[in-house]
């Protein structure tokens, strides 16, 4: 019986790669939807952020303890190499959620296009790193489409752009972090570390700003709105939903090429937006829509380039 569920999966093994790009766009979508439909209720992003990280780490804890994965050990060198990658996860992560809370999930998800520009800015100007005259081309309709989107969004406000932009820097840092964190263990103990060391990181800021609030007035608001089973089991889900989609585009890189994903994770999020869209029923504008649009089609584009030069390089260097 397993020589034969071998063969299958050896024979198709399209079928198991394009599961794990389905489980990872159900779950995306499904997260930015009850995320959203939480803020609705509880406006309160820096809480909402750490109970992602806190499900997240709950999880990856009980997984530990059973020996699925078995925990890597950690010491303080790959200590010292993963605080800036979390601490960096951290502020992206509680700043897009301030971005979330605040305008249309597809508007934030619009201006998290311009991460591309970013990391290419990063590489150019602060790692002193080539950049291909040709990916930066690529890059002008990611800017224009964001600029045309964001002039004529209906749900516009600078708190939740501002916070999207503050988000594409922090994981544009993480990126070159991540770059120097190389490390042999494998990606779900690292994306463990990770999120310990950033929910530690998320706590503090969680207190400072809306503890008061959530003490006053916050939690009890939700539950007279929503009733207590539903507030704690809507946080629950939208704390899976978040570390698994993450470990799902994870695990999922690892089993494709760099163009292929790339290209995946772009019409990841044109799936969001339209799905996004759908539910809420936001309106756009014209010239959002066409703005949108564009920054998709931009950063597509330079996803393919980008990947094909990391591919030539690595067949110059196998050669």
């Amino acid at each position: 019986m397993r020589e034969t569920k071998d063969g299958f999966l050896g024979k198709y093994p399209w079928l198991v790669t394009g599961f794990f790009f389905f489980m990872w766009y159900f779950l995306n979508v499904i997260f930015n939807i009850l995320n959203k439909k939480i803020y609705n209720y509880f406006p309160y992003p820096y809480f909402v952020s750490a109970v992602h990280l806190f499900v997240g780490v709950v999880y990856c804890l009980i997984s530990w303890s059973v020996g699925l994965p078995k925990r890597a050990p950690i010491d303080s060198n790959l200590l010292k190499v993963l605080i800036p990658v979390a601490v960096c996860h951290a502020i992206g992560h509680i700043t897009s959620n301030v971005s979330f809370a605040a305008v249309a999930v597809s508007f934030t998800h619009t201006i998290k296009a311009l991460e591309p520009f970013f990391n290419a800015s990063a590489s150019q100007f602060l790692l002193g790193q080539s950049i291909p005259i040709t990916l930066w081309l690529s890059l002008a309709p990611v800017v224009l489409g964001v600029a045309m989107a964001s002039l004529t969004e209906l749900s516009f406000n600078w708190l939740g752009f501002i916070s999207a932009m503050i988000s594409n820097i922090s994981f544009t840092y993480r990126s070159i972090f991540s770059k120097k964190a190389m490390t042999d263990m494998d990606s779900t103990n690292v994306y463990a570390y990770i999120s310990i060391i950033a929910l530690i990181v998320c706590i503090p800021p969680a207190i400072i700003v809306e503890g008061p609030q959530l003490l006053k007035h916050g939690f009890s608001d939700a539950i007279a709105k929503v009733g207590m089973t539903k507030f704690i089991s809507d946080l629950f889900w939208v704390g899976m939903f978040y570390h698994l989609y993450n470990q799902l585009a994870t695990n999922t890189l690892e089993r494709v090429a760099p163009l292929t994903h790339a290209v995946g994770n772009v019409l990841k999020r044109v799936f969001v937006i339209g799905f996004s869209i759908v539910i809420f029923g936001n309106k756009i504008s014209t010239q959002t829509g066409i703005g949108t649009g564009i920054a998709i089609a931009g950063v597509a584009l330079y996803s393919i380039i980008k990947a094909k030069i990391e591919e030539d390089k690595k067949k110059g260097k196998t050669a």
